[in-house]
């Protein structure tokens, strides 16, 4: 890999783990408001609705600029939403700006891969980018909760500037803070980030437009038989990781019992496995192979419905390590056949904020359907298992959509052969 492609690296690693850092400050920031548990998933939501509401813009904006640009733009929207908690902007609202900030950025750090790198190292450099991003999110995972509560947060609490009164006589407010030096580390690498060769055509600007152009591009991926797998198969992934990052932290706090801190460590856990298996699939898994991972995910899916037997702290783990590996090897073969389908198919920024919209859109259904669960006062064992089972059956017919596409492509072959 250049020396652009870790510059990219870096710029990812801080904005992502400011990112994650944030999300579980926003959490203790709404349990020490008293706010219901049904709040805790909708502030995720906040987070992702962006996503959806501008992906038919930002790829035409990340396309009209240097991609270094548009995510320091994009860092700096993040750090004005973080910094709007310290006016007493409800946490709901604020993290909604830094998502606001991440649409913004998502297409830039994604579509440059392919402008800095031939199809064939695009699984290799996902392995490298996943694998760093889940490594943000398990120290962020565990920064953030570690901030507001322990020594860390005693540490922070007790610095301080000689002969200046910050005001900072919170955890919360310390946490916000470190956050804020993290997204600024971002925006500094940001910067470094080199243009490359690619020139797009002038983008289009009438809103009308941009919206049927982002509507043509996604019936273009839907209907291409190796994008629709890898689509689905990705939107179904974010959606599902996005929901089981609150699914564990319930479950640590109620079968587990225990306290916040922990909690978030457990969901660290998840990631780290995750960050083994995008790893291991970036060593082992080609381009043309990564449509044979696709079994993995069902069995990611029966794993999860295992959860509400385990009650012993060392089983928890081994578990959520096992459901993070197999998550990561299935997904990042398909994130880069998606990623190489949408280059030669249309644009980089387009592409990806097609992928955007879906997987945010899958995220946001799944999210607001856990909410209403926790909002009927279901009991959690009966949501994980609809949780399992719900992934495990979406895999199985996706499995059996791509093998219906192989048998149409294996008869038009035929039939071409005959005609000769």
């Amino acid at each position: 890999m250049n020396r652009g492609f870790y510059t990219i690296m870096a710029a990812q690693f801080f904005s992502s783990l400011a990112d994650n850092a944030l999300f579980f400050v926003a959490v203790d920031l709404l349990a020490t408001m008293n706010s219901p548990a049904w709040f805790t998933p909708m502030l995720k939501l906040s987070f992702v609705i962006f996503y959806v509401l501008l992906a038919a813009f930002v790829g035409a904006f990340a396309d009209a600029l240097p991609k270094g640009r548009v995510m320091f733009i994009a860092n700096l929207i993040k750090i004005f939403g973080c910094s709007l908690i310290f006016f007493n902007v409800h946490p709901l609202f604020a993290y909604a700006v830094v998502g606001f900030g991440a649409a913004v950025y998502s297409p830039a750090k994604y579509g440059i891969l392919t402008e800095l790198l031939p199809a064939e190292r695009l699984v290799a450099a996902n392995g490298w980018i996943e694998g760093l991003t889940i490594s943000s999110i398990i120290f962020g995972t565990v920064l953030g909760g570690a901030m507001v509560s322990g020594p860390a947060s005693t540490y922070l609490l007790g610095f301080d500037m000689p002969g200046i009164d910050t005001g900072i006589d919170t955890s919360v407010k310390a946490a916000l803070c470190a956050v804020i030096v993290i997204y600024v580390m971002a925006a500094l690498f940001n910067l470094r980030i080199r243009r490359t060769s690619c020139i797009y055509p002038e983008q289009e600007r009438n809103p009308i437009k941009l919206i049927t152009d982002f509507a043509s591009c996604c019936s273009i991926l839907w209907k291409d038989k190796l994008g629709q797998i890898s689509l689905a198969v990705t939107t179904l992934f974010w959606g599902a990781g996005a929901t089981l990052q609150l699914i564990v932290l319930k479950w640590a706090e109620q079968s587990l019992h225990m306290p916040f801190d922990k909690a978030t460590s457990l969901v660290g856990v998840v990631a780290i496995g995750v960050a083994i298996g995008a790893v291991a699939s970036a060593r082992f898994i080609p381009l043309r192979k990564s449509l044979t991972v696709i079994p993995l995910g069902i069995a990611m899916g029966v794993i999860v419905m295992l959860m509400p037997l385990v009650h012993a702290t060392w089983l928890a783990y081994l578990l959520l390590v096992l459901i993070g590996v197999l998550s990561g090897f299935f997904v990042v073969p398909m994130n880069a056949l998606l990623q190489h389908r949408g280059h030669v198919l249309m644009s980089a920024g387009h592409s990806i904020a097609v992928q955007n919209f879906n997987e945010n859109l899958s995220i946001l259904a799944m999210l607001s359907a856990y909410s209403l669960m926790i909002h009927m006062q279901l009991e959690l064992d009966i949501i994980i298992a609809v949780f399992g089972l719900f992934v495990a059956g979406t895999m199985f017919m996706i499995m059996r959509m791509h093998a219906a596409n192989q048998r149409e492509y294996d008869s038009m072959a035929l039939i071409g052969e005959c005609k000769h």
